[in-house]
């Protein structure tokens, strides 16, 4: 598919134009609108809504629904589905959907808006395949549909269009592009077991609820695809293994069956139940007679008051494939819990695997039949794939959130000290919330009357930072009790940087050796490692605080006195792990009762908006003159509040700040 069409305006519409004076309209156009919430449920609410509008268009006569065939109803369909799947999975905002028929030519034009201007439709042409072939190729679906579309930027707001013709578009060349052979004759098996035995004269027929016959496979062909589509999209972007089971849920029941289960394998036990050495392998579940059995996640039924019931009759027996059957195996039909009604059905039980581990497993089942015919299964195993990667990715970001997480608490402080005689305040907002942060920040008591304080900001962010800062931070302290001053601090922590880059590097080279010689690739060797800190250290006195500190490479600490003065409290000197042999020396001044340090990090000085910073002009000073008489917590948020609202959007750095302020 080519470049995505754009244009500044949208067609006019049908429904604006006015009557001429003494001419009125025999009737309203043909025109629907609504609003849905940027959830999972939108897209099947579009085509519902979009469903019952053509029914009533037909009711009413409306001008212009003598031209709306069914295939051209199917398409829209289609269409929306696939604009308000991309409009909730790449903007995340309420979505708005408008559609009309035009009344002379009978071309069916479709609007759906969301209010995230700066992210445009997912086109999926530049972005390799990583095993779900169908993500991102929803837009090649509408260009195949409609016979024009493009995308309408307003101030706050993105409009994607598209304008489908009357009677439909002649399309199959198009599926194909979209999907590929294999895919279309798979649709086209399916067709006899989705599709409706007699469908409406003008309202489409959707992928719900689960038909049992009926040869509408032009229909089919676009549906089931835009199924997986969907499936796929839905999918691809949730973060919760949770939130994905019930996803799978939504999407299976009612299209494909009347009830469906998600069971999920504890990632601690690593397998499904297997039977412990010298015991016979169950043929019950994959959690009898095991480490560990699989947990209930999710049941969904498409009455809503069976699923108590069928989900207490599911967790007394979990689902029963053994490691033998990779396929889909016959699950024991659980009819007590269905009532009279349910007491005959099939039922199938998936496994769920992606790399090779096993992570759950996938129940459907079916009132009415004997077994599941082999398109509905198949569908169902393509989709049971999609739902084990997006499991497995939800798995491996939850591993990692973890890991960063319990990495961010060992690289800070678990406390801050009390000072005597000192009030001390502190402000710490890390901008990635997944990852290690580049900022980090102590203050922790020295031996003999003194205190010490620090606040750092490494290169980088990510592992490379919490290397840096897992080097400072206890050497900090353990320079600082063994009683070494603080440029001395400075200039041992400098050679500490330099020595190991250079181990570093010297290890990247033994590598490089051992692999025979190879080119390194970009990122493959060892990174600089450049620290800009501002350390100091304080021993109160009567009457005071005196205040030791240098700036290495740091922004410059500043000193608010009580009548309001302000200056800075260091010079400025070269970065730890840049220059060898650096010389480091320090100042030394006395806090009286209501002066105030406060110390940042360039999260603060350099906030941008536009083109301006935060500092520019001396911003930084002339926001704390603005504190005078405040104590050191209120003068920390009001810094905060006023960084904060310095740009329209988000500080897109680290950001952290102490305030240190005499009694």
């Amino acid at each position: 598919m080519g470049a995505i069409p754009a244009q500044r305006e949208s067609v006019a519409r049908a429904s604006d134009v006015s009557a001429r004076d003494g001419d009125a309209l025999p009737h309203a156009p043909a025109h629907a609108h609504a609003t849905f919430s940027g959830g999972p449920l939108a897209p099947g609410s579009a085509r519902a809504l979009l469903r019952a509008a053509f029914t009533e268009w037909a009711e009413l006569a409306l001008p212009g629904t003598e031209l709306l065939t069914d295939r051209q109803a199917d398409d829209a369909v289609v269409v929306v589905s696939e604009l308000v799947t991309n409009a909730v999975i790449h903007a995340g905002t309420d979505v708005e959907l408008d559609c009309r028929l035009e009344a002379h030519t009978g071309a069916l034009v479709v609007e759906v808006l969301d209010h995230h201007p700066s992210r445009a439709p997912r086109d999926g042409d530049p972005e390799p395949s990583y095993g779900t072939p169908e993500y991102g190729r929803g837009l090649r679906l509408v260009a195949a549909l409609a016979e024009t579309w493009g995308i309408t930027y307003r101030t706050g707001s993105k409009t994607v269009w598209a304008q489908l013709p009357a009677g439909g578009k002649e399309a199959l060349d198009g599926i194909q592009a979209y999907a590929g052979d294999r895919a279309r004759d798979h649709a086209l098996r399916v067709a006899g077991i989705l599709a409706p035995e007699s469908p409406p004269s003008r309202a489409p027929v959707s992928p719900a609820p689960v038909a049992r016959g009926g040869q509408d496979r032009d229909w089919l062909n676009r549906g089931a695809l835009s199924f997986l589509a969907e499936a796929s999209d839905l999918l691809a972007g949730q973060l919760d293994e949770n939130l994905v089971a019930a996803l799978a849920g939504q999407l299976i029941v009612p299209r494909l069956a009347d009830w469906c289960a998600v069971w999920l394998e504890d990632e601690v036990a690593g397998r499904w139940g297997s039977p412990r050495p010298g015991e016979a392998e169950s043929g019950t579940g994959w959690g009898e007679g095991g480490v560990s059995g699989p947990r209930l996640a999710r049941v969904w039924h498409c009455s809503e008051n069976r699923i108590e019931d069928l989900r207490q009759a599911l967790e007394k027996e979990p689902p029963g494939t053994g490691p033998d059957h990779p396929g889909p195996v016959p699950f024991s039909w659980p009819g007590e819990a269905l009532g009279p009604h349910g007491t005959l059905g099939s039922a199938l039980a998936y496994r769920l695997t992606a790399g090779g581990r096993p992570l759950g497993t996938l129940v459907i089942g079916r009132a009415g039949l004997v077994s599941f015919p082999d398109e509905i299964t198949g569908l169902v195993e393509d989709l049971s794939r999609r739902v084990a990667l997006a499991i497995g990715a939800a798995r491996q970001y939850a591993r990692q959130a973890t890991i960063s997480a319990v990495l961010q608490r060992g690289l800070l402080p678990g406390a801050v000290a009390e000072i005597p005689g000192v009030r001390s305040a502190l402000v710490y907002e890390p901008c990635d919330k997944g990852g290690p942060s580049g900022d980090f920040y102590d203050l922790f008591p020295a031996g003999d009357g003194r205190w010490c304080f620090a606040v750092g900001d490494v290169q980088g962010k990510g592992p490379e930072a919490a290397v840096v800062i897992g080097l400072a931070r206890p050497w900090l302290r353990l320079l600082a009790r063994e009683g070494y001053r603080v440029a001395d601090v400075l200039d041992r922590l400098n050679q500490l940087l330099l020595d190991d880059a250079t181990e570093a590097a010297d290890a990247a080279a033994r590598a490089l050796a051992s692999a025979g010689g190879r080119p390194m690739n970009p990122g493959d060797g060892p990174q600089t490692r450049f620290l800009s800190l501002l350390y100091g250290e304080l021993a109160p006195f009567d009457g005071g605080v005196r205040c030791t500190l240098a700036s290495a490479g740091h922004p410059l600490p500043l000193l608010l006195g009580s009548g309001g003065e302000v200056r800075t409290a260091a010079r400025p000197q070269t970065l730890l792990g840049v220059v060898e042999d650096e010389t480091y020396t320090s100042e030394t001044f006395e806090l009286r009762p209501g002066d105030s340090l406060l110390c940042v990090t360039d999260g603060v000085t350099e906030r941008r908006s536009g083109s301006r910073l935060f500092d520019d002009e001396d911003g930084l000073a002339d926001a704390l003159a603005g504190c005078a008489g405040l104590d050191a917590e209120l003068i920390a948020e009001r810094i905060k509040r006023l960084v904060h609202e310095f740009g329209a959007r988000p500080p897109e750095d680290d950001l952290a700040l102490l305030v240190l302020q005499a009694e």
